[in-house]
């Protein structure tokens, strides 16, 4: 029987999978080389469970990083379903920023899984640049940023966010350069 690498997964496959990603998440981020066993024993599953999601350090963190890049990129949709255009993209560049201090943390193990010869290329940016020209052209149809905005300026905008560190009084840091950021977005707008 042939494996297909796109079908989707049972439910408890799924739920480990999720699992080994948190956990992995907050392991590496505290210890770039951690062994994957200590990842498999705190999400609670066996190593055959592990290494058939994962099989190798290389996989498992370049994974990690899709994975927290996807959630943040998917949730501009189910914020401009909740929020207003302005408030939805002030709350998503909140989750941006926290993407940023976990991918920040994770660093050193994105630079071990990808600096060998033959090593597995970063994933592209291009998911969070796809939420952020939603974010945008929603904001421009509301007229509530000004007009001809691109995910590119918008990037440029919030390269602040890799300059923090990820310590504990990052977050009030984060939210006046979001702020600022916000403020800049709005001057011009038709309808501030």
């Amino acid at each position: 029987m042939q494996h297909n690498d796109h079908a989707p997964l049972r439910s408890d496959a799924q739920r480990n999978r999720e699992r080994i990603l948190d956990v992995a998440l907050a392991e590496l981020t505290h210890r770039p080389d951690v062994p994957l066993s200590t990842i498999a024993k705190k999400a609670g599953v066996g190593q055959g469970t592990f290494y058939r999601n994962f099989p190798s350090r290389e996989a498992l963190v370049l994974e990690v990083y899709r994975h927290g890049m996807d959630q943040v990129a998917d949730s501009a949709v189910q914020l401009l379903r909740q929020l207003p255009p302005q408030q939805a993209l002030r709350t998503w560049m909140d989750r941006l920023a926290e993407f940023a201090m976990a991918k920040a943390g994770l660093a050193e193990a994105i630079r071990l899984a990808t600096s060998a010869p033959g090593s597995p290329a970063k994933p592209s940016p291009t998911p969070v640049a796809d939420a952020a020209e939603l974010l945008l052209r929603a904001n421009e149809e509301s007229g509530t940023i000004r007009p001809g905005l691109t995910p590119d300026d918008f990037m440029l905008a919030i390269a602040g966010l890799w300059q923090l560190a990820p310590t504990d009084d990052w977050r009030p840091r984060a939210a006046r350069l979001l702020d600022l950021v916000m403020d800049g977005l709005r001057a011009g707008a038709p309808n501030p």
